[in-house]
């Protein structure tokens, strides 16, 4: 059985099996005395102990004792703990939604009513550890990492509705494993048993009874595993099956769940049969069974086998090619070589849509080529709000999280929209978490407005709310804060002039001072002495995505305020010039993609801590270092202020890569570059005359015309301060000597007198 009670004999924990569903609702029933819940739940850990304590990860040793237990049980128990009460409700309807996915055999909340104990049915294969990872990645939770030994306990609460969320019967059944498995020990999962050549595999019979193993030692192979069914050993030129059945599944959804089985394996038989020489016996031994009798295997095998041969469909190219990418990836990753990572010579064309990760891919699906950037631009701050619980050292050893902000400019009807749908589609979980929050939010609205004169006023729910339109009120906004339980709050608005019209002069300030907080998580607050608005102080995580014309961002960001830091903090993406351009085509994203990207969602929440990304933070180090050397050379303040924090947008974009690739490969690194720089060019076009013409003002720094000629670079091995002169006319003589002193300062130049000088060996190259 699935369910073990423990109790003590001699001292020690011993199980035994819970046969029944009456059984195992009076054992959760049998008295105050073990479920002193309320207690516990105050605080009292002394009423803990005497709870009684259920098992469901692993069997009994022979002599019925629970410690040193090796056999994995054919299910996984799971505790998911510190849920803030504002996430329960929101977390207990994510995991009720996924139970079908998941196998969800039991859910209860735990004795301290901070979260939840899961169980469900065991994927075959993995290891407890890997299960548990699967299935937080699955749900979008965080689980304990301190119970993920087979062998943990759960203490048990009531059989109330409150207490048991769900309960399915197949617990206490015992499902056969395919013949000749035995019960998985833990610590040797199958893939690295597989890894290992340690495995047995049983050999299947094909029709005419012949021993397979005899069949495939006629033509040179391996004998596959019939209760795996992946053909351990054979291969396609050299990418073993099982790779290329693990990338289709990947490319077309997922793993099939019940009720689609037998068509996603006949369609993934139908594919495969061109790389196996469209031979039944080959399918048949590379083949996953997923629960199926050989018998009907078999027939969907001849069925698909029976179609005429039309090549190597596209689907199955596109899935050699991702697993040759893969097995490359890997090998530089071991090799450890990211010296070679350069930042790309342009933007325009560098993205190769099939190189991107699960969730940024399919969100380029149908989108023109000249809108990639930003489409790209509008997803990933919504993409770095869901990592929110994610921490990173940048190059200059301080940590940050994934704050980020993005506009994408272009005139009236350039398409923008087509942003709005990828970000439609991204913030689809956020969307359904607060329409519950909501409800609870307007019904506790009602039952305040109703209540009688001398009625006590209901209590405040405190929902988390985490999608807030961008005309938010600061007072709602300082609200949404103080509820967000350290998540970060995202916004969307697709016109830049909304919300201009809407922030008045002092509202607008205010608006401004979150923003550039935001990026670090500064503190902000506001102080009022009424009961009407809202006051505090909290820490500031908001990312945003807007949408505007040119004209919408020359009012925003004007001649006097441009240097108050927001413009260096904002991903800026362009539209493509449309004028006098034909119609452009779009494509629609298929429901697999739709669901790609909800893979993506759920696997960037369900990272949490540190990530330590150190390649990552060496290509930037580098990038921002060969812009310094640039800005100098060309004396460009503009390039030197905005190269900073472009860098560091770089870097958080290529830490969403990371997260969603699982590896620092170097295309990870590639595309942190490529942001960076792209980050840069759009900061310097956007922002760059009116942040000249502001030092220019102040006098502190010359206006940049013409070509990026460095004038370092332009000037002779000796020269004087009138050559210097000539070719900035326009700087100040206090800006020449700064400039002079700097390189100086660098090593690039030596003085011969007062006002002559020449270079050195030890300039750097820009390029």
């Amino acid at each position: 059985m699935s369910v073990h009670v423990i109790y003590y004999k001699d001292g020690a924990k011993r199980m035994r099996p819970v046969l029944s569903r009456p059984e195992y609702l009076a054992l959760r029933n049998s008295g105050e005395q073990i479920f002193n819940v309320a207690r516990v739940r105050g605080g009292d850990v002394a009423a803990k102990s005497r709870l009684l304590q259920m098992n469901y990860s692993c069997l009994p040793n022979e002599d019925g004792s629970l410690k040193g237990s090796t056999q994995t049980a054919n299910t996984v128990g799971m505790d998911v703990d510190h849920v803030s009460p504002q996430e329960m409700e929101a977390v207990k309807e994510r995991v009720l939604a996924k139970r079908e996915t998941l196998g969800l055999l039991m859910l209860e909340k735990s004795a301290r009513g901070e979260g939840y104990h899961l169980v469900f049915r065991r994927r075959e294969g993995l290891s407890q550890e890997e299960n548990l990872q699967w299935a937080s990645e699955l749900l979008g939770v965080e689980y304990d990492r301190g119970a993920k030994d087979i062998t943990r306990v759960f203490f048990t609460t009531t059989a109330s509705a409150e207490d048991l969320i769900f309960l399915d019967d197949e617990v206490f059944t015992d499902p056969p494993r395919p013949a000749g498995t035995p019960p998985v020990r833990e610590g040797s999962s199958h893939l690295q048993e597989e890894r290992a050549g340690k495995k047995a595999h049983p050999q299947p019979l094909p029709k005419g009874g012949e021993p397979q193993q005899a069949a495939n030692a006629a033509r040179g192979q391996e004998s596959p595993s019939p209760g795996e069914g992946l053909g351990v050993g054979l291969s396609f030129k050299g990418i073993p099956y099982a790779s290329l059945i693990a990338a289709f599944w990947r490319h077309t959804g997922g793993e099939p769940v019940e009720g689609e089985r037998n068509v996603r394996l006949y369609q993934l038989a139908a594919n495969l049969r061109a790389v196996c020489d469209n031979r039944r016996e080959v399918l048949m031994a590379v083949m996953p069974r997923l629960g199926l009798s050989e018998q009907e295997l078999q027939g969907i095998v001849d069925s698909a086998c029976k179609e005429p041969v039309k090549g190597v469909s596209k689907v199955m190219q596109a899935c050699i090619g991702r697993v040759k990418e893969m097995n490359a990836d890997k090998a530089e990753t071991d090799d450890g070589k990211d010296d070679c990572a350069q930042p790309p010579a342009s933007v325009a064309g560098e993205i190769k849509v099939g190189a991107l990760p699960v969730g940024l891919r399919e969100s380029l699906a149908g989108v023109p080529e000249s809108m990639y950037m930003p489409v790209l631009c509008s997803v990933l701050p919504l993409a770095a709000a869901y990592a929110d619980q994610v921490e990173v050292e940048y190059c200059d050893g301080f940590r940050q999280h994934l704050g980020l902000m993005s506009i994408i400019r272009g005139e009236q009807a350039s398409g923008k929209s087509v942003c709005k749908a990828a970000v439609d589609v991204w913030k689809r979980q956020l969307d359904e978490e607060d329409a519950i929050a909501r409800r609870r939010e307007e019904e506790w609205k009602e039952r305040k407005k109703g209540r009688k004169a001398n009625e006590k006023a209901p209590e405040d729910p405190k929902v988390l709310i985490r999608m807030v339109p961008v005309t938010v009120s600061c007072s709602t906004l300082l609200k949404r804060f103080k509820n967000a339980s350290g998540h970060t709050i995202y916004s969307f608005g697709e016109e830049l002039d909304t919300l201009r019209k809407t922030n008045g002069a002092g509202s607008w300030s205010s608006k401004y001072d979150i923003y550039r907080l935001s990026f670090d998580r500064g503190e902000w607050g506001q102080d009022y002495n009424s009961d009407q608005a809202e006051s505090g102080v909290v820490s500031v995580a908001y990312n945003w995505t807007m949408l505007g014309t040119d004209g919408a961002m020359r009012k925003c960001f004007r001649q006097d305020n441009i240097e108050n830091g927001l413009s260096s903090r904002i991903l800026v993406a362009e539209m493509p010039d449309s004028s006098f351009a034909k119609m452009p085509r779009y494509g629609r994203r298929s429901a697999a993609d739709e669901a790609r990207i909800q893979e993506a969602v759920t696997k960037l929440r369900s990272y949490s801590g540190f990530i330590d990304t150190p390649r990552l933070r060496r290509a930037i180090e580098r990038w921002v270092e060969e812009k310094r050397v640039e800005a100098a050379k060309d004396i460009d303040r503009v390039k030197d202020v905005y190269r900073k924090r472009a860098a560091v947008i770089g870097f958080r974009c290529g830490v969403v890569y990371y997260l969603l690739e699982g590896k620092e490969t170097k295309r990870c690194l590639d595309f942190a570059l490529m942001m960076a720089q792209y980050c840069l060019m759009g900061q310097i076009a956007a922002f760059g005359e009116a942040l000249r013409n502001e030092y220019v003002n102040a006098g502190e720094e010359c206006q940049r015309y013409g070509v990026n000629h460095s004038v370092f670079d332009r000037l002779p091995p000796t020269f004087s301060r009138d050559d210097l002169r000539a070719l900035k006319s326009d700087c100040t003589e206090s800006g020449l000597r700064n400039v002079v002193m700097r390189w100086k300062r660098d090593g690039w130049i030596e003085p011969i007198d007062r006002h002559h000088w020449k270079k050195t060996s030890h300039v750097p190259s820009s390029h």
